[in-house]
This record gives structure tokens, C-alpha cells and sequence, in this order.
């Protein structure tokens, strides 16, 4: 299937490992011009320079998305490297995990900082561009917990649930531009982050980090855990051409886990 984005400029945050840097590698082998953006130069440089050695089309930059003048900063970047965004894959990395009685009101606003606001400004700073050109795709990548809330990530819970309610809000605002909005939902994913809460969970619960996988693993129809490449295959389709007519959903990638008819 042609996706039909070759050519168009791809901004994708979070992008120097795991599922962030998959996407980006998807939608360059698709033809995008992908602009990529994390806090780690070391980490960008070296996905950047592998995607175009592999005849992709890449640059990137490193940023913090908690700073306010960031959003604007990469997209006037992206526009003076590739051209406006035509878009937008709004992906973070996780805040620390927290019981939701436990956590003060500056571990909110901190975590915020990282999964809600980013996105907001990222936003606002591309959606006029796409509503001119009538055309924009753009996707948050959120978690399969805004479906089922995960033990112990009270912030990822709460907050990237938000996320998804701004998400199905604008997509009705923006539809008629051409524009669509979506979140993609991954599952248990085989990434630093996932291994770095099972270690982190089975400190806490006095047990190993391969024990909780396995009883983990008896919950995930599919026996696995997901491979990047799988989150980011979806990722692609959901700002192709072909799903211009697929927005305002919360798309969940999880291998059979999460429970309900929707």
C-alpha cells in the first residue's frame, strides 16, 4: 500500500530510541522527510545519520519540551530543513511510577510538563499551517493505560488520558480541514522504559524483574510483548493518505491485553 506521504515533512518527538525512534524510521522509509527530536544529541545524531545513510531523508534536534519556547523552536526548525509540518507524531518518554495518593502537587505539575503541555504547544505552534494547506495529520502517543489504568503510574494514568480527551476534542474541531487527530495506544512494548519499570517494580515488591514479566506476559493474549517495528507500522498508517477519513480514535497496539468491546 502506498502510504502517500513521501515528500511530506514528519516531525516525531521522542525519537532518539524505542518506539519514537521506530516511527521515525517508518515514516522515512516511507518516503518522509522526518525531522527528529529528544533531549539526547548523542542518541539523535546516530539515528539520524543511520536513516540517511539508509536513504531516508533526516535531520534533527535536541530539545527539552518542557521548556515553552521549544514547541516553536522545532517547528521553525523543521520548516527551514524539510518545509512546514505536515506531521506531527507527539511521543514522550514516561515520568517515574507513583501511587496517586502518594504524589505531591509539584509531581503533578512536573509530570505534566513532560505528557500534556509539550503537546499543546507543539500543537497549536503546527495546526495552522496543516489547516492552510488542508492537509495535517498528527498522532500522540499515549499507553495502553488510558484504557486500563497500570499499578503504580498514577501520572501516565491521569495524564495521557487527558491527553486523549484533547485529542477527541480537536478532532471534531479540525476534521473538516483536512486534518486528522488520533492517539496510538501502545501495550507492553520491549523497550529501555518497559524493562526499567519491571526492574524498578520488582524492587518494590521484593521479587525479580523476569518473574514479573512472565506473570505479565500470562495476561497478553499474544504471549509477547510487542517489537517497536509493530507500534510503528500502525503509527505510519494513522498519518497516511489512505486514513484521512480515521480521526479522533485512541488506537491501542497491546497484543489482545486491554479488556471492553471499545
Amino acid at each position: 500500500m502506498d502510504l502517500g506521504i513521501a515528500g511530506k515533512t514528519a516531525l516525531v518527538t521522542g525519537a532518539s530510541q524505542g518506539i519514537g525512534l521506530a516511527i521515525a524510521r517508518a515514516l522515512a522509509a516511507e518516503g518522509a522527510r522526518v525531522v527528529l527530536s529528544a533531549r539526547s544529541q548523542e542518541k539523535l545524531e546516530a539515528a539520524t545519520s543511520e536513516i540517511n545513510e539508509s536513504g531516508g531523508a533526516a535531520a534533527f534536534l535536541a530539545a527539552d519540551l518542557s521548556q515553552p519556547q521549544t514547541a516553536e523552536r522545532l517547528l521553525r526548525f523543521a520548516s527551514e530543513r524539510f518545509g512546514p509540518v505536515e506531521i506531527l507524531v507527539g511521543n514522550t518518554g514516561g515520568p517515574p511510577p507513583g501511587e496517586a495518593a502518594a504524589l505531591g502537587e509539584e509531581d503533578w505539575r512536573t509530570a505534566a510538563e513532560l505528557l500534556f503541555y509539550p503537546q499543546l504547544r507543539l500543537t497549536r505552534a503546527a495546526l495552522p499551517e496543516m489547516k492552510k494547506r488542508g492537509w495535517g495529520r498528527i498522532l500522540y502517543v499515549t499507553s495502553i493505560s488510558v484504557k486500563e489504568p497500570i499499578e503504580n503510574l498514577a501520572l501516565s494514568n491521569a495524564l495521557r488520558a487527558a491527553l486523549t480527551g484533547f485529542a477527541k476534542t480537536l478532532a471534531r474541531e479540525v476534521a473538516a480541514s483536512g486534518v486528522t487527530v488520533n492517539t496510538l495506544g501502545p501495550g507492553y512494548t520491549a523497550t529501555e522504559r518497559v524493562n526499567d519499570l519491571f526492574a524498578k517494580n520488582a524492587a518494590r515488591l521484593n521479587t525479580t524483574a523476569e518473574e514479573l514479566l512472565e506473570k505479565q506476559l500470562q495476561l497478553i493474549p499474544a504471549r509477547r510483548l510487542a517489537r517497536p517495528e509493530e507500534i510503528a507500522a500502525v503509527a505510519a498508517f494513522l498519518v497516511s493518505e489512505p486514513a484521512a477519513y480515521l480521526t479522533g480514535q485512541a488506537i491501542m497496539v497491546d497484543g489482545g491485553y486491554t479488556h471492553g468491546l471499545l
